[in-house]
This record gives structure tokens, C-alpha cells and sequence, in this order.
């Protein structure tokens, strides 16, 4: 009988919130390396929130999935085969293999691992991609200064709670946001927040105002909606705001209901000294990169910077796992653990 692979492609395209029949698993008959090539056996997919974006067909900064193109994704891969000389079976590799079992590449792009140096999946985490983003984010654009508030949305996610962490060792204080009482302990008790806020409380406007009586002169957007609304009075003149995501509005099918507001807000750009800044990880990966590989890798070997990962069985999971990260029901980095 002939080797077969799996991969799970876009079915059709969500209106709103992702359904398990936007998601298809098919079954096809296993790659078959030609010279020059490799064959991977993906052993863990990452599962992250820009994932969305690349269901639907609105502009963005990269191409959609193709309606019937498998999901794409940043994977953890072991070479099964090779016909290069520079990898042998056995050897571990980052990829962006994208949503299936095995996958085939010409090298370009793979990243080699050690798994004595650091567990392979935080290669799909705090050293990784999200590790990265809130490096590279709050480095560059938020410029946090020793005594300043530094506030994240979504901290208790792979970036919101390496940015707290980062913001602390840059001597700033860090308020975190999450959803409910055991993220919000997470973020005290094992990221070492100064103090965890939860916007699902009735009051959490004013919590968060009084979590930051000084003002807060970073804030590192993740979501959006009711939570940049409960920011947004607080942000200090020249306060500085890295736009990392906006996870609240990712399913929206229309505008938002309510008064155009976007006079105030560059009334307060301009009359508060804001910078608020988009940005996309790659646009800092060329000079940044070197630098964060160094500095991340010893505050997580010194535990300096903690990770919490949340691993799911089996590739069939994905599509289920992906809309429960979009409605926040993940605790910490989302994995699948797919071989």
C-alpha cells in the first residue's frame, strides 16, 4: 500500500467568526523527494492569530490561502529523507511547512535545531517568531525607559508576556491584560508582572485606571476594541504605541456600530505627542535578528524570561484549536503536537 500524507486546507472562506466546515483534512499520497530536496515529517505546528488574516481575501500584507491551499504555518520538522548534503535524517528543522504531516523543500528558509540547547517548540515561541515580534516591537517602537508603565493586551499570549517580561528587565513597570482570574495569576505569579488586569470584569476600565496612576507611556496593542478603549484616556504625552495586532476585530464583517471616532484620535495623536506604529515582524528581522537570538536565548536560559505553552494532540485538531485561540480559550503558546 502507498505511503500517505495528511494536510488540512481552506475549505471556504469564514464570514466572521471561523467554523470547523471553513476546514477540510484530506488525505494524499506521500511527497517524494527529488534531487536537490528534502522530505519533513512535521512534528509540531504553530497556531498564531495572523492565521485568520490569511483566511480572508481583504488586503493585507500577504497573499490569502487560496480556497482548496493548505493553511499555512511555522512548523518544527524532522528529515526523513534527504538528497542533499547539508541535511541528514534525523535532523531537526524550522520550517513553514504550513497545516500537514509532511512537506518537501529545497532547504531555503530551514533553520537547523538543537534540541540540548532548548526545547524545539520554543522555536515556535518565545524564540521564535512571537518572541521576536515583542523584541522587536517593543525595541524599536516602544522604547520603554526605566520607571515608565509599560501596558500589554493579550499577556498572557506568547508576546504579550514576553513583552512584560522584556519591559521588566528594561527596568520599566508592566501592566498586563487578560482574560479572567487564571491568566491573570499567570501574569503575576510566573511572569512576574507588577500588576494583572482582567477585561472581563465589569469594572475593568477602572481598574486599569488605577493600575497605572501615572498614565501609561507604552502601550503594545494585541486586540483592540473595548480594551484599546479603556487605553487609549491613559496614554501619557509622547507615549509610544507598537500595533502588534488587533485580535478583537479579526472577525468582523462590517464597521464597528457607534460614532466615527477617529477625530478625537488624531486630535490625541497630534495634541498628546503620540506615536502610534504599525508593524509586521520582518521589517526588523535584517538588523534585529542577531541581537534577539543573543539576548533572548539567555534571559530564558537564566529564567530571566518564562513561556507557558498549551499543546494540542493531532493535526485534526488544528481548526478547532484556532478558533478557540481567536476567542481566547488558549493558555499561552498554542501548539500541535502533529507527529
Amino acid at each position: 500500500m502507498t505511503e500517505l500524507a495528511r494536510q488540512i486546507v481552506l475549505a471556504s472562506r469564514p464570514h466572521g467568526r471561523p467554523a470547523p466546515e471553513n476546514f477540510r483534512l484530506e488525505t494524499v499520497p506521500m511527497p517524494v523527494p527529488g534531487a536537490g530536496e528534502l522530505l519533513l515529517k512535521v512534528r509540531y505546528l504553530s497556531l498564531d492569530p495572523y492565521m485568520r488574516g490569511r483566511m480572508s481575501e481583504a488586503k493585507s500584507y500577504a497573499a490569502p490561502v487560496p480556497v482548496g491551499g493548505v493553511m499555512e504555518g511555522g512548523t518544527v520538522a524532522e528529515v526523513v529523507e534527504s538528497r542533499r548534503p547539508d541535511f541528514a535524517p534525523g535532523d531537526l528543522v524550522l520550517s513553514y511547512s504550513g497545516w500537514r504531516s509532511h512537506a518537501l523543500s529545497d532547504g531555503t528558509g530551514l533553520v537547523r535545531l538543537d534540541p540540548a540547547e532548548a526545547p524545539v517548540t520554543t522555536a515556535l515561541g518565545v524564540l521564535g517568531m512571537p518572541g521576536f515580534t515583542a523584541y522587536a516591537g517593543l525595541k524599536i517602537i516602544g522604547q520603554p525607559k526605566a520607571g515608565e508603565t509599560v501596558v500589554v493586551a493579550a499577556a498572557s499570549g506568547p508576546v504579550g508576556s514576553a513583552v512584560g517580561q522584556i519591559a521588566r528587565i528594561r527596568g520599566a513597570r508592566a501592566v498586563g491584560i487578560a482574560g479572567g482570574a487564571r491568566k491573570c495569576a499567570l501574569l503575576r505569579e510566573a511572569f512576574g508582572f507588577d500588576v494583572a488586569v482582567d477585561h472581563r470584569s465589569p469594572t475593568f476600565a477602572a481598574d486599569l485606571k488605577a493600575a497605572c496612576p501615572d498614565g501609561v507611556d507604552v502601550y503594545f496593542e494585541n486586540v483592540g476594541g473595548a480594551v484599546w478603549d479603556a487605553v487609549w484616556p491613559l496614554l501619557n504625552r509622547f507615549a509610544r504605541v507598537p500595533v502588534c495586532g488587533l485580535v478583537a476585530q479579526y472577525n468582523a464583517t462590517g464597521p464597528a456600530a457607534g460614532p466615527d471616532r477617529l477625530p478625537q484620535l488624531m486630535r490625541d495623536i497630534l495634541t498628546r505627542s503620540l506615536t502610534v506604529r504599525g508593524f509586521i515582524q520582518r521589517d526588523f528581522a535584517a538588523a534585529e535578528m542577531p541581537a534577539f537570538r543573543e539576548e533572548m536565548g539567555l534571559w530564558v536560559a537564566d529564567g530571566r524570561v518564562r513561556y507557558q505553552e498549551d499543546i494540542v494532540a493531532g493535526l485534526e485538531a488544528a481548526p478547532e484549536a484556532l478558533i478557540g485561540l481567536l476567542e481566547g480559550r488558549n493558555f499561552g503558546k498554542l501548539i500541535v503536537a502533529v507527529a
